[in-house]
């Protein structure tokens, strides 16, 4: 039997709530979708390790794993440059993650303006579940989700609240 797997894809910070009430909202459910999946047998969870969304899911992994040690953390990273124009301290928080994964997979070693997109499908390829912060609006995250329609992934989706 093959280990089920949990693929994440979400927003970025500019399309997040900005109060940080409303952010801790979005995270503990990004949480109790893990614990959601966990329960149901899940062992491999991927992120895509952008910013914002991405990153929480990975912290809130990291925190299951503390309790479920046999949970398995993959960082799919759409280029080995992902993080080089992010702030200090976002690439602190990131390399921090980063090291603590059980997996790193580089999608592409250079960035070319489709490697997200190729991210994005590596996630879908892996994933009999995905968890998703996302309400609608155009960009990667609902290229993911269409995806993951296609493939008839079942989707678990957290509406953030502006």
């Amino acid at each position: 039997m093959s280990i089920l797997t949990c693929g994440f894809t979400g927003y970025r910070p500019s399309k997040l709530p900005k109060e940080p009430d409303k952010l801790e909202e979005v995270k503990r459910n990004i949480a109790k979708q893990i614990d959601l999946a966990i329960s149901a047998g899940y062992k491999h969870f991927i992120s895509g390790f952008a910013l914002g969304s991405d990153l929480y899911f990975a912290e809130e992994v990291l925190k299951a794993k503390k309790k479920h040690p046999h949970i398995i953390l993959e960082a799919a990273i759409a280029c080995e440059t992902q993080s080089s124009r992010w702030s200090e301290s976002d690439r602190g928080c990131y390399f921090d993650l980063l090291i603590r994964c059980d997996i790193k997979t580089y999608i592409n070693y250079e960035y070319h303006p489709n490697c997200y997109l190729e991210r994005n499908d590596y996630i879908i390829s892996q994933a009999n579940r995905l968890i998703c912060v996302y309400d609608g609006k155009r960009g990667g995250t609902m290229y993911t989700v269409n995806r993951a329609k296609e493939k008839g992934i079942e989707i678990f989706i957290i509406k953030p609240t502006l």
